[in-house]
């Protein structure tokens, strides 16, 4: 018995990495959404190697939380910042709901039309939380630099202060 717990705890620690949550200053593993596990609303692939170049946001969205952070959306867009140096995500953990796919499509073609600068993905089989470690069944606001390094993370609602934050650290790598 002995034998199998160290075997178990070796395990978990060769394991760990690949679940280990993406910190501040990181870049995330690469991870692409394509085919079965999503993509754009139009069925072409996503890939995380698309937060180079700008400063990104991503939103990861349960869609039964979907509305959780319609004002850090809201203040982003306000900000109106320069689409050549900053791009939203919005990217839908199609996973976490009982929702019907159909349903979640429709609300996304709303979504769209409120913001339509922002790039809509759908992530089929949460890869994205299992690549990078973040929160699942939430709304995640994830803030990456022009090298693709995370540069802001909030796992649920984010207050007043929190958007903030988020509207500051964007501002503050635009010209970087």
């Amino acid at each position: 018995m002995r034998c199998f717990a160290v075997f178990l705890f070796a395990v978990c620690l060769v394991a760990s990495p690949a679940w280990a949550e993406v910190e501040i200053g990181q870049v995330p593993p690469e991870v692409e959404l394509k085919g079965d596990l999503g993509g754009r609303l139009d069925g072409s692939p996503w890939s995380s190697k698309e937060l180079k170049g700008k400063i990104n946001v991503i939103f990861y969205v349960d869609p039964d939380e979907k509305d959780l952070n319609n004002d850090a959306s809201d203040a982003l867009k306000k900000e109106n910042f320069p689409r050549d140096k900053f791009q939203s995500y919005g990217i839908i953990n199609m996973d976490a709901t009982w929702l019907p796919n159909f349903l979640i499509s429709s609300a996304l073609e709303e979504k769209q039309k409120k913001y339509p600068t922002t790039i809509y993905v759908r992530d089929y089989d949460k890869v994205i939380v299992k690549a990078w470690g973040i929160g699942d069944d939430n709304s995640d606001v994830l803030a990456f630099d022009k090298e693709g390094r995370l540069i802001f993370k909030k796992y649920g609602k984010l207050d007043t202060d929190d958007i903030k934050k988020l509207v500051e650290v964007v501002r503050a790598n635009l010209d970087k």
